[in-house]
């Protein structure tokens, strides 16, 4: 996978990401990731800024061999992934190419260009903290949940959920045949899981939650990827799943993977009270 960072000159952000985020593969021993940097408005050449060698510098990276370079066809054809320093850069790529993915970080990384060396810093901070999460949810592997998993589920749902399961009631799925749960783990930790329950040949998804720091970074779509997997070469049918209808950025995702909305649930949800919106995928609508 090639990881491009994208801002605007090419001089400050985006070579800061390059740079930590190649130290990072490096430090973690990362063999299928690769990483490189651009501009919407880059002069081709141009160095990195002096205040942005220095905050790469303070963050045990060296980019003094950059060159800024202006985004191209040829970035396109060679990326997998763009990871753009605010939205109004990505609207600019989508412009460019609308069936192209990309991620921004929240919050924006906003540029520091004209600030002093504290903002250059926190900038470079952001910077760090951001590509190593993003790095954890690449590289987090899909795995059946075990008892050493229980403990980190409950507080992901206490984060995600204002009527969370408890520790006890995940604990007692480990024992049901009819359970299929997976977690996304990144070294030890727990990022995200999936919980399935299947009957009869129906495969319905009881819950699907991310930790909040690591959302939009692709590990819901990879949860969802692997349990349809293996609900489906278990041969279910169908599967079917609810979702509160205000979750515009969750139903996008199912729509996107395929999924149909097949009717609502009015009160489904309490916590705030709101309808659920129900969704099916059949295995010939996978997209």
């Amino acid at each position: 996978m090639t990881i491009t960072f994208v801002c605007t000159g090419n001089t400050c952000r985006s070579a800061m990401a390059e740079g930590i985020c190649k130290r990072l593969i490096a430090d973690r021993k990362i063999e299928n990731i690769t990483c490189q940097s651009c501009g919407l408005g880059a002069f081709t050449g141009d160095s990195a800024s002096p205040l942005a060698l220095w905050a790469a510098r303070m963050h045990g990276t060296d980019i003094s061999d950059h060159r800024s370079r202006q985004i191209n066809q040829y970035i396109f054809n060679e990326t997998d992934l763009m990871v753009c320093m605010t939205k109004a850069h990505k609207q600019a790529i989508m412009t460019l190419n609308p069936k192209f993915k990309v991620i921004v970080p929240e919050p924006e990384i906003s540029d520091p260009y004209g600030g002093d060396e504290d903002v250059y810093s926190a900038c470079a901070d952001q910077i760090e903290s951001f590509v190593s999460r993003l790095l954890d949810a690449l590289t987090a592997e899909i795995k059946p949940m075990s008892a050493e998993h229980v403990s980190e589920i409950a507080e992901i749902e206490k984060l995600c959920f204002s009527a969370p399961w408890t520790e006890k009631g995940i604990a007692e799925e480990l024992d049901n045949d009819n359970a299929h749960f997976l977690v996304a783990q990144s070294g030890k930790n727990v990022l995200g899981y999936i919980g399935v329950h299947e009957v009869c040949g129906e495969a319905y998804i009881d819950n699907i939650a991310v930790r909040p720091d690591y959302r939009r970074l692709g590990l819901g779509e990879k949860l969802l990827k692997a349990a349809q997997k293996n609900a489906f070469g278990r041969k279910c049918e169908f599967i079917t799943l609810e979702v509160r209808r205000s979750n515009e950025k969750a139903i996008s995702l199912y729509k996107k993977l395929g999924y149909q909305t097949a009717g609502e649930r009015k009160n489904f949800y309490t916590n705030p009270a709101e309808d659920a919106v129900i969704m099916t995928l059949k295995e010939c609508d996978i997209k």
